[in-house]
């Protein structure tokens, strides 16, 4: 992987992989998600990242689209829970798509552990 875009160790890596790889996950995802992850390794044409990525999102059965209403509840949430902007939207989405979980490589003392609205784990448990 291009070093100015590896922000990941191969720990995540696998960690990801094996999420990934679980048969018997169906996966939610939203744009906010894509641009959170795509525009960087676009940028810095890290190939491998970007094709990683693709593969996810191929794996995607569920997109969230987000309304107003979303987008107010995503608000709120991040005054109540202490997320940053984005944590919040991908809380919002995973509970307003019925995720049972929502997997982030955050350390469970981030912020985004402390929502109420969908269960939260580490890649890492």
């Amino acid at each position: 992987m291009n070093s100015k875009c590896n922000r990941g160790t191969r720990e995540d890596a696998e960690d990801a992989f094996r999420i990934l790889s679980d048969p018997n996950r169906a996966f939610i995802s939203s744009v906010f998600v894509k641009m959170e992850l795509l525009p960087k390794a676009v940028y810095y044409k890290n190939y491998e990242e970007i094709e990683f990525y693709e593969k996810f999102f191929a794996l995607v059965s569920n997109w969230c689209v987000f309304t107003d209403e979303l987008l107010q509840t995503a608000f709120e949430e991040a005054q109540q829970s202490g997320t940053e902007a984005l944590d919040a939207l991908h809380v919002v989405a995973a509970a307003h798509c019925g995720a049972e979980e929502l997997a982030t490589t955050e350390k469970p003392t981030k912020p985004i552990h402390r929502t109420r609205l969908v269960k939260v784990v580490s890649i890492h448990e």
